[in-house]
């Protein structure tokens, strides 16, 4: 009777463990589905482009996606990928009307920058 006990012991932890598996896998494909739509949310409004005709307007639109993107980074399963939305979203938030009218160039490079880490941690 003892063996027998500890046979169905020993297969109930299997299976268990089993199960325990399982389960973790399907949470780290949960996980990377997540991170991939925050990733691709993130992507697309880092990546919509601003209207430099009114600076005002535009600077005031890049502090409105830094506040969609600190929400998409606190839903991000990748800490990676929370770290680069987040990195994009102070960009975006310190974003100035002087920025996009006398330096352009170097805003929409620092963007873009900040965009491809973005995808980079994203791939990851």
């Amino acid at each position: 009777m003892r063996l027998i006990n500890t046979v169905l012991a020993g297969g109930l932890l299997l299976t268990l463990t089993g199960c325990g598996a399982a389960a973790e896998t399907a949470g780290q494909v949960s996980n990377a589905a997540s991170t991939a739509a925050v990733c691709a949310d993130a992507v697309r409004i880092a990546t919509a482009n601003p209207d430099l005709t009114n600076p005002q307007a535009a600077a005031d639109r890049a502090h409105a996606a830094a506040d969609e993107l600190t929400g998409l980074a606190s839903r991000a399963a990748n800490t990676t990928a929370a770290d680069a939305i987040n990195g994009l979203a102070t960009t975006l938030r310190e974003t100035t009307p002087d920025d996009l009218v006398k330096r352009p160039a170097e805003w929409v490079q620092k963007k873009a920058d900040q965009v491809a880490t973005l995808t980079k941690a994203c791939a990851g």
